[in-house]
C-alpha cells in the first residue's frame, strides 16, 4: 500500500522504496516501483491511498494505465483523516484500487488555501472535479459522508463530459434535499458551529474544550470528534503550545447552510445513464430521514432501471450518524461490492 499528499513537483525512481522523511508540507507515494512528488494547487489538502498492485502515479500518467479510483469525501467540520483507517482498509483488501482522500474547502489542510467565490455544496463539487482534472483521474466510485453525500451529487451533476462508465456514487446518511432538525437531545451542526465560533481561536487544551461541549449539551462523542480539528501552533518549540483550529469556521458557516438549501433531488430522479445513485440510513441515525425522502428515492430506483441509471436504497445496521466509526465492518460489507471486478 502506498500514499500521496502534498506535493511538488520532481521524480525519481527506486527499487523498493521506502517512505522517507521530507521538507514539511511535502509527501511522497511509494511502493516498491517507484518514488514520486508532485505539485497541484490543491497543494497538501488530499492523499491518495493506494493498493500494493497500483504502479499509477500523477507524473508518469499516460505511461502507465490508470487504476480504478474512488473519491472519499467528507461531511461539515470533517477532514479527509476521517476516512484514512477505512481507506487503508480498502485498500489492502482491494489492491488494485486507489483512494482519494480530500479535504474540502474551509476544512483541514484546505483551511489555508483562498477559495474564490461562495462556500457552497456546489463550489465544494467543483474544487474536487478540478483537482481530479488536475490529477487526470475519472474516478470509479464516489462516497460522501453526509455534507460530503451532497457534494458527491453535486460532481454528478457539474461534471463538464459524463463520467467513466459505470461509476457508484453513495450517499451516506444524508438526503439530496431538505435537511430537517434532529429531536430534542441531538447534535445539532448548526448550533455546534454557532457555539464553535465564540471560543478563542487559540486554546491550551482539548480537554477543556471537550467539557466545556459537554457542558453545552453536545454529545461526548461529537465533542471528541470535533477537537480532532485542533493543532499545536508551534511544532518546533519544547514547551507546550497553544492550540489552534484548522478550520474556516466562517466559511464552514456558510456551507452549512448551503447543505440546508440545497436541493438535489432532479439528479436522483433522473440520473446520467450509466450513473448508480446508492443511498445508506444509518439505523440509529440522528438525521431525519422522512418516510416522504424514503419513498421518493423507492419511485426513483423503479425509474432508474427503466433508464439504464440506477438508484438503490441501503440501511447499516447498528449504526448512527457516524457510520465509518459506529459499524465500519458493517459499512465496508456494504460498499465491497462496488470495488469488486477489477
Amino acid at each position: 500500500m502506498s500514499a500521496i499528499s502534498n506535493f511538488t513537483a520532481c521524480r525519481r525512481f527506486q527499487n523498493g522504496a521506502a517512505l522517507t522523511k521530507d521538507s514539511p508540507g511535502v509527501g511522497l507515494i511509494t511502493n516498491k516501483f517507484l518514488t514520486t512528488k508532485i505539485s497541484t494547487p490543491f497543494h497538501k489538502a488530499y492523499e491518495l491511498v493506494q493498493g500494493a498492485k497500483v504502479k499509477w502515479s500523477y507524473i508518469m500518467e499516460g505511461s502507465l494505465p490508470e487504476p480504478p479510483t474512488a473519491v472519499l469525501l467528507h461531511g461539515i467540520l470533517g477532514s479527509r483523516k476521517n476516512w484514512g483507517s477505512f481507506a487503508r482498509r480498502l485498500a489492502q483488501e482491494f489492491p488494485k484500487w486507489q483512494f482519494l482522500l480530500v479535504d474540502l474547502r474551509c476544512h483541514g489542510d484546505s483551511a489555508s488555501l483562498k477559495k474564490r467565490g461562495t462556500h457552497t455544496v456546489a463550489s465544494a463539487a467543483l474544487d474536487v472535479l478540478k483537482l481530479l482534472g488536475q490529477l487526470r483521474l475519472s474516478p470509479r466510485v464516489v462516497v460522501g459522508h453526509s455534507f460530503g453525500g451532497k457534494v458527491a451529487l453535486s460532481m454528478v451533476e457539474q461534471v463538464p463530459k459524463p463520467l467513466a462508465r459505470p461509476v457508484r456514487v453513495w450517499v451516506l446518511d444524508a438526503t439530496p434535499g431538505e435537511v430537517r432538525a434532529g429531536a430534542d437531545g441531538d447534535d445539532h451542526p448548526a448550533e455546534l458551529i454557532s457555539f464553535l465560533s465564540k471560543l478563542p481561536k487559540e486554546v491550551s487544551s482539548k480537554r477543556d474544550i471537550v467539557d466545556a461541549l459537554i457542558q453545552e449539551g453536545f454529545s461526548r462523542d461529537v465533542a471528541q470528534w470535533v477537537v480532532t480539528n485542533l493543532r499545536q501552533t508551534n511544532t518546533a518549540g519544547s514547551s507546550p503550545s497553544p492550540l489552534s483550529w484548522v478550520f474556516d469556521l466562517k466559511g464552514i458557516a456558510e456551507m452549512y447552510q448551503s447543505y440546508e438549501e440545497t436541493n438535489l433531488w432532479k439528479i436522483v430522479e433522473d440520473v446520467p445513464r450509466g450513473v448508480h445513485v446508492n443511498f445508506l440510513k444509518a439505523e440509529r441515525s440522528l438525521h431525519r430521514w422522512a418516510l416522504e425522502d424514503i419513498r421518493r428515492i423507492h419511485v426513483a430506483e423503479e425509474q432508474a432501471v427503466e433508464e439504464g441509471g440506477g438508484v438503490e436504497m441501503h440501511v447499516l445496521e447498528d449504526a448512527g450518524h457516524w457510520v465509518h466509526a459506529d459499524n465500519p465492518d458493517g459499512l465496508f460489507k456494504i460498499l465491497s461490492f462496488s470495488f469488486q471486478g477489477f
